[in-house]
């Protein structure tokens, strides 16, 4: 399991691996398709939800006037879609649970 750092992909596929009783190459390939599959959905405009852990949605930024931290000079910033996550309430419990 990954440290107080962080976990990383590699992390997370070592993990897959262990509880499912895969190899590293067929944990990493269900590690790719999972992500793929999300981003692929969001791409489209699709919301992913997770039943008891959360959801991934897209947010529109509308276009807007910014400033260059350098030069100080105002500057136009497009329209861009966000990714968005938004934690279940099963996952909120579960985190506000007090340890030990």
């Amino acid at each position: 399991m990954a440290d107080t750092e962080g976990m990383t992909k590699a992390d997370l596929v070592e993990e897959v691996a262990r509880a499912a009783q895969l190899s590293k190459k067929q944990a990493e390939q269900v590690v790719h398709t999972f992500f793929d599959t999300i981003v692929e959905s969001l791409r489209t405009g699709t919301k992913v939800e997770l039943r008891g852990f959360g959801s991934f949605r897209i947010r529109q930024r509308g276009a807007r006037l910014g400033r260059n931290p350098k030069t100080g000079e105002r500057v136009a910033v497009p329209p861009k879609r966000i990714p968005y996550f938004k934690p279940g309430k099963e996952l909120r419990a579960i985190l506000n649970e007090p340890e030990g």
